[in-house]
């Protein structure tokens, strides 16, 4: 069985900073693609940052290059979202996700199983 449970998030001011883990069980990161999504409600859940499952190729949403920085500790089986720059327009539930096929996953595509969420909230 599959958990994700993320931890991490807060309020925080604008141009502040956060860092988001995500601890897994059941997958493992060294065969299986492992992203961060988020989500406003009224919205559809978007990609933030995912890393693929072969070649450990990372991907960012254009809104988050440059500030967002994704990583993992595979002998923990923990992925990290470290947000720099924040804005109030980042500020949704931020979830861990991945895949049910291992060659899935990629630029945040195809992901099947999902954490529980943090809020995280910036305010101007």
């Amino acid at each position: 069985e599959v958990q994700l449970v993320e931890s991490g998030g807060g309020l925080v001011q604008a141009g502040g900073s956060l860092r988001l883990s995500c601890s897994a069980s059941g997958v493992s990161f060294d065969d299986y693609a492992i992203g961060w999504f988020r989500q406003v409600p009224g919205k559809e859940r978007e990609g933030v940052s995912c890393i693929s499952s072969r070649e450990k190729i990372t991907y960012y949403a254009d809104s988050v290059k440059g500030r967002f920085t994704i990583s993992s500790d595979n002998a923990k089986n923990t992925l990290y979202l470290q947000m720099n720059s924040l804005k109030p327009e980042d500020t949704a539930i931020y979830y861990c996700a991945a895949p049910v096929d291992v060659t899935s996953g990629d630029e945040c595509y195809g992901y099947d199983y999902w954490g529980q969420g943090t809020q995280v909230t910036v305010s101007s």
